[in-house]
Formats: C-alpha cells, sequence, structure tokens
C-alpha cells in the first residue's frame, strides 16, 4: 500500500470526487496556479481548467457567499478559506445563511458546501494564524465539523464531505500537511460520525481529535513503559459525534481525559466531558480530566508558543497524576 502526506491524500480525494462528479468544482484564494498556501491543489488546475478550479478575490464574505448560491443551482462547490481565523469575515454567511438554509426552506433545498480550512497551532505564525476555533462551528446548528487526523482518515472523510447534502466544516491542521501514512489506491470512504481507535487499552481512555491524535499517542507509548495501557480514540469529526464509541471507551478503562488544542475554556473538549459525565459517570473510578492550550492568544514566540498550547509532555504528565504516579 503506497504512503501519501495529508496533503496529496487530500488531492487525491478531490481529484476523484472531481472526475466521478461534473458538479463538484474547488474555489478559494491563490488555488488555481499556485496550487493553494498548503500545495493541496497543486496540479488540480492543469487537470481540470479554470472553471473547475476558480481563483477567487481576497474576499472570505464573497468565497463563502459564493458557494451558497452554487450550491442552491444544483452544484457542489470545496469552497478554501486559507486560515480558520479568517472565517469570521465569513461569519454571517456561513452561520446565518449556509447553515439555517436547508431547515429555513423544510428541506427543499439542500446545501452541499464543504469549506475547507486550515487551523491550529505550532509553526510560530503568531495570533492571527494559529487558532483552534472548531468549537464555534460545532455550536452552530446545521453545521457538520470535521478533523482528521491522518492521511487516509482526511482522504476518506473528505471524500464522504463532498457527497454530503448538508454544509461541512472541514479544518485541516496546518502541521499535519507533511505527515504521511499508508492510503490505499482504491476507492474508500468514512461514513461521517463514526469515530476510531487508534490505541487499544484498558487504563485509560484519552479522547481527542486532529494533531492532538499524534501527541496522544507518543503520551501513550511513553506511558506504556510505565506499565499504563491507554486507549487513544479520535471521534475524527465533531458533528456528527459518535458518542457510543466514546462511552464504551470510558465503560471499558474507567478513566477519561479528553485533549484538545483549542484554549481550555468552552473548547469543544468541554463537550466530550460533558457527554461522559451524562452517560458515563457510573463508570468513572476518577474525575474526568481535560487537557488544552491556555486561554491565551497565541505566541510569534516559538518558546511561548510550546508553553502556551497542549503537547505530549502535559498530556502524560496529567495521566501519571490521574493514575496516581
Amino acid at each position: 500500500m503506497p504512503e501519501l502526506t495529508f496533503r496529496e491524500a487530500l488531492r487525491e480525494a478531490l481529484r476523484e470526487e472531481m472526475k466521478r462528479d461534473p458538479k463538484v468544482f474547488m474555489m478559494g484564494e491563490e488555488i488555481a496556479e499556485y496550487g493553494g498556501s498548503y500545495k493541496v491543489s497543486q496540479g488540480l488546475l492543469e487537470e481540470f481548467g479554470h472553471e473547475r478550479i476558480r481563483n477567487t478575490p481576497l474576499a472570505e464574505a464573497a468565497i463563502a457567499g459564493a458557494a451558497l448560491g452554487a450550491s442552491l443551482v444544483g452544484l457542489r462547490p470545496v469552497a478554501e478559506i486559507m486560515y480558520i481565523d479568517f472565517s469570521f469575515i465569513a461569519s454571517d454567511q456561513i452561520i446565518n445563511q449556509i447553515a439555517k438554509l436547508r431547515y429555513m426552506t423544510g428541506g427543499m433545498v439542500k446545501v452541499p458546501v464543504v469549506i475547507r480550512t486550515q487551523g491550529g497551532g505550532g509553526v510560530a505564525a503568531g495570533p492571527h494564524h494559529s487558532q483552534s476555533l472548531e468549537a464555534i462551528f460545532a455550536h452552530i446548528p446545521g453545521l457538520y465539523v470535521v478533523m482528521p487526523s491522518n492521511a487516509y482518515d482526511a482522504k476518506g472523510l473528505l471524500k464522504s464531505s463532498i457527497r454530503e447534502d448538508n454544509p461541512v466544516i472541514f479544518i485541516e491542521h496546518k502541521k499535519l500537511y507533511g505527515e504521511s501514512c499508508e492510503v490505499p489506491e482504491k476507492e474508500y470512504t468514512i461514513p461521517l460520525g463514526k469515530g476510531d481507535i487508534k490505541r487499544e487499552g484498558k487504563d485509560m481512555s484519552i479522547i481527542t481529535y486532529s494533531r492532538c491524535v499524534n501527541f496522544a499517542l507518543e503520551a501513550a507509548a511513553e506511558l506504556a513503559k510505565d506499565g499504563i495501557e491507554v486507549e487513544v480514540v479520535d471521534v475524527r469529526t465533531l458533528k456528527p459525534l459518535d458518542e457510543e464509541i466514546i462511552i464504551s471507551s470510558v465503560q471499558k478503562t474507567g478513566k477519561a481525559m479528553v485533549v484538545y488544542e483549542a484554549c481550555r475554556t468552552g473548547g469543544f473538549g468541554a463537550e466530550i466531558a460533558a457527554l461522559i459525565g451524562e452517560k458515563a459517570f457510573d463508570y468513572l473510578d476518577a474525575p474526568i480530566r481535560r487537557v488544552a492550550s491556555l486561554d491565551s492568544p497565541v505566541s510569534f514566540n516559538p518558546g511561548q508558543e510550546r508553553y502556551i498550547l497542549v503537547n505530549p509532555e502535559k498530556i502524560k504528565a496529567a495521566a501519571l497524576e490521574m493514575m496516581g504516579k
């Protein structure tokens, strides 16, 4: 089985879906000749032409609004917003229009819009290019929110997102684009709302998503040296959320840690913690623990950034504390 990087897997998903369905097209800032800021769309212009690989102005509200309009006349746009930080410029179109129009028409129209964007820190890009804002979109009824952690999942989830008749916010972590894993050449999809056990364990469950899955796996490998077997649950999609996989894991291990890169207060991990408290409280033999980034803007300074953001060392330290070691 060949290995693909995260960006290559996304590109393959886009290529396959555009070949499969002529209604699928891409739009965004510098996605055509330049190939996108993170080179996900590199080479697609030569294959599909300007009608289906469309550069847009630097105007996020226009991108989102045009994507909505295209979806209402039967197309399936994949719109790229370069940084999730800039999605607030398009917040009215996304939150008040895209998310609500299918409901407001009683299902008479479909809104098959995929908004690809990237978030997270780790590259010293500073406060305006390092935020994790997934909880805001997960809070909005009508939007699906997808956050893959590896190339295999990214391809399968993006293909499913493009085929979905409801709008999807597809968030890619900027530090994952160069990460690689095995990706089948044969076509496959991953259903939205289906999580995955990335590592089996019996002593503690870590529930997480996106880049923090890799952090959790790294911490779990270290904890195994101390005889602590951690189960790592990757929810993969925040909405719809696979509640069953989370509850089943906590029932098995009796301890739950929720890890997320967003700042601690109001992060989506708090929603997961609340779910566990409501539906698996009787199985817990320790309080639920959240490990998240500090309530601070993300610094340009690499040392300060590392201090602010969650990392494997923080996860390991919290796990040892939970285990009484």
